[in-house]
């Protein structure tokens, strides 16, 4: 990871983006009730406050906008009060609306919640779900033909409620031939995108077992091993590059076309009653992808910036501001070994598996990155063992460390994979295995049980060694030694 997340999220000021998809209105009636009706056993509930705010693509366009980029939206309403009011709610948003076409006749979808206090009495839904009619494709194919190229991203949050007909498939699919862009399409009929250039997909846990064709689900907790057999099944029946599968509590799964999986971790949340953390997920991927961060980054954006807004209620969003904090954590570096023996003391009285690797992590990579996503899938809680400053100077010799361990630190701990990071002096981890007394110690690369004096350590105190490959052609010290060969070309260019 070149570049920290949060510098990655500057950049996405700089983008203009096109969301295609069907908006939708999200109404909230917040009220309390005290009564119950004389005509029906029911609650009468006193609304004392209407909430409205865009839904559906809608609500993708509003975060990628809160996210700090320019939006320009494609969609369709209905010419009606609910129509009026989801426009007027992107226009305030600082959405560009122009390539909004209102349909007379049409009837804008619209979700309208009643609640009392916190609880959700009842939703219903209005709205037409009709395909848009051939004048009304042909707009849409003509307004996306002239905006295609002008844009840096693009998004479709397609809800099957009839924007993404066939001819405006079609329509995507030439204009990315003509321009290729970054396309992530979240779409109920993933396989109708097969051929329109997509970057990346984002299916649910539900089109995921029908895309791959399996009919019987894995036990919950169990998703995520078992989907990590099925990666390129699932990008063969998309077609795409990436696939990004959101799992609730189990976090996602990033597949990329010749990479290894990589796994993001969710922050366990009091409260789950926020609508659109899917339509987040999407802007914020879409963002980081069209700002240049590979896979590992973009991955832990979305999962991060989704996180913020699963704490939130109602049809929510996530500030730039609010994502930079997310990717920040300030409470992972440990600052002693006696600090994280007691954080590890609850977490092993929850029930917790603890795994322990070690390292320098100077400069990290997509190796790196590769291998800590993979140590975490052996337990519950990571924690890293990072090398100090002087601790490093006796293993590499005295140019590096390259970043200092403050630096270090920052850097892994913007991972979800990662939970708690800690420094130690000595050569050998033998001291830190003592004092964690991990379920799984960790090692990567080509180690072997009988070159570790802590494999005596982890067993005798009842742990597991496992050591995992890294990821081929990738260590700091080939990094090293490419930017050396490079550095009389960069001072020309300099």
């Amino acid at each position: 990871m070149a570049v920290t997340l949060a510098a990655i999220v500057e950049r996405f000021a700089a983008l203009h983006v096109l969301v295609i998809g069907e908006t939708m209105l999200d109404c909230y009636l917040h009220g309390s009730t005290g009564r119950l009706c004389r005509e029906a056993p029911v609650p009468i509930v006193d609304v004392a406050h209407r909430q409205e705010t865009p839904g559906g693509a809608g609500n993708t366009a509003v975060n990628v906008a809160r996210l700090g980029a320019r939006v320009t939206f494609v969609s369709v309403t209905g010419d009606d009060a609910e129509g009026a009011a989801v426009l007027r709610a992107l226009d305030q948003a600082g959405i560009d609306v122009e390539g909004v076409f209102r349909q007379p006749g049409r009837r804008t979808l619209a979700k309208h919640r009643l609640l009392a206090g916190s609880q959700m009495l009842v939703r219903y839904d209005q709205g037409t779900t009709a395909a848009a009619p051939p004048e009304i494709e042909a707009a849409l194919v003509r307004r996306l033909g002239a905006l295609h190229a002008a844009h840096d991203v693009v998004l479709v949050s397609d809800y099957g409620y009839g924007v993404l007909t066939p001819g405006v498939i079609a329509a995507l699919a030439r204009a990315q031939r003509r321009a290729p862009r970054p396309l992530l399409v979240d779409s109920k009929t993933l396989p109708a995108f097969r051929r329109a250039g997509v970057t990346a997909v984002k299916p649910n846990w539900t089109e995921v077992l029908e895309l791959i064709g399996h009919r019987i689900p894995p036990p919950r907790g169990e998703r995520a091993a078992f989907l990590g057999h099925h990666g390129a099944r699932l990008l063969e029946a998309t077609g795409a590059q990436i696939a990004a599968v959101t799992l609730d509590t189990e976090g996602a799964l990033f597949f990329e076309r010749g990479r290894p999986v990589y796994r993001t971790y969710a922050r366990p949340v009091e409260h789950q009653r926020a609508t659109g953390a899917g339509d987040t997920f999407l802007a914020a991927l879409g963002l980081a992808l069209g700002a240049g961060a590979d896979l590992a980054a973009a991955a832990e954006l979305a999962s991060a910036a989704a996180g913020v807004v699963v704490g939130k209620d109602a049809t929510a969003t996530c500030t730039a501001a609010e994502l930079r904090a997310a990717v920040t954590p300030a409470d992972k570096h440990v600052s002693d070994v006696a600090s994280l023996v007691a954080r590890l003391q609850l977490h092993r009285r929850a029930g917790h598996r603890v795994v322990l690797t070690n390292g320098c992590f100077d400069i990290l990579h997509s190796g790196h990155i590769a291998y800590l996503s993979q140590a975490k899938a052996l337990g519950d809680v990571l924690v890293v063992g990072l090398n100090s400053d002087a601790g490093v100077r006796r293993l590499k010799g005295p140019a590096r460390p390259i970043n200092g361990l403050a630096d270090r630190a920052a850097v892994l701990a913007a991972l979800s994979a990662v939970d708690h990071i800690v420094a130690f002096d000595e050569d050998s981890p033998v001291a830190l295995v003592r004092a964690v007394r991990p379920d799984v110690f960790v090692k990567g690369g080509d180690y072997t049980l009988d070159r570790l004096p802590e494999a005596a350590v982890v067993r005798e105190l009842g742990g597991v060694v496992r050591i995992l490959p890294y990821v081929g052609d990738r260590s700091t010290t080939s990094i090293i030694e490419r930017i050396a060969r490079q550095t009389p070309r960069l001072e020309n260019i300099a």
